[in-house]
């Protein structure tokens, strides 16, 4: 078990001053998840990258104590990938360079910073303090975590014609104003295909996840950053699709979202 260690830098004094002088710390372990150290830097660096996470929008700043339970819940799945098949969840460059692409046009945070310029995308990295190497290594994790949970739970779920339509005229049409268009069934299944799928694809990873914080050797070594009590209501903790800044999200916001009606057509 690694213990709390700091990364310390005594100031260059003479012998007799040094032993007054204070260290420097540089890093420390904040907490360990069988045996892999999460350091306070490794928080500080989830709190700059959340503003490229779409699951955040209108939450505010991340804090210290949600983006460690973050970093806890994507190392328990990290070291699962190592364990089985690391290659076959690995994306391409292409993929990364296409995620990167949609981000810089789509993202609300990006969008009111003409991201899609060159100009505007330098300038947005230097207000967050990020960099290109940083942000590409953050979205290739996210592409990787979510293919690989795609891989494990999706296989084997199927929806049927009756789960479509008694999700389109329980779910979708009451939201809908009375004198709106609403889409007919036919141009709208497929969506609701994909929302349904998300959801069951959410309720096994939650279960999953849930057992191995059971099963792992998951310990904080700073207090202040103990998680808080589960949530009893909202988007369900523990899934990539849900509130980033749920106690037990690893932090992803899937292309599928679960709470969203297809309005306006099949997408």
């Amino acid at each position: 078990m690694v213990l709390g260690l700091s990364v310390c830098m005594q100031s260059p004094l003479p012998a007799q001053e040094a032993s007054t002088t204070p260290p420097i710390v540089l890093d420390s372990v904040v907490a360990v998840v069988n045996n892999q150290a999460i350091l306070s830097s490794d928080i500080d660096d989830e709190i700059r990258l959340s503003v490229l996470d779409p699951g955040r929008g209108g939450l505010g700043i991340l804090t210290r104590q949600h983006a460690l339970d973050q970093l806890i819940g994507r190392a328990l799945i990290q070291q699962q990938i190592r364990q089985q098949d690391e290659q076959a969840a690995e994306p391409s460059q292409q993929e990364v360079d296409a995620r990167l692409a949609e981000l810089r046009k789509e993202l609300p945070a990006c969008v009111r910073e003409n991201c899609a310029s060159d100009a505007g995308w330098q300038a947005f990295l230097s207000a967050h303090d990020l960099d290109p190497q940083r942000v590409e290594a953050y979205l290739r994790y996210r592409i990787e975590i979510l293919r690989f949970i795609e891989m494990r739970f999706s296989q084997g779920i199927r929806i049927s014609l009756q789960d479509i339509e008694t999700y389109y005229h329980g779910t979708l049409l009451p939201q809908y104003a009375k004198g709106e268009a609403i889409p007919p069934l036919d141009k709208v299944s497929a969506r609701i295909e994909e929302i349904l799928l998300q959801q069951r694809v959410n309720v096994l990873f939650d279960d999953w996840l849930g057992n191995l914080r059971r099963q792992g050797e998951i310990e904080v070594l700073d207090p202040a950053l103990e998680p808080a009590l589960p949530q009893s209501s909202g988007p369900a903790s523990g899934n990539p699709a849900a509130d980033g800044n749920a106690p037990a999200s690893p932090g992803f916001a899937s292309h599928a979202d679960a709470g969203t009606a297809p309005r306006g057509g099949n997408r």
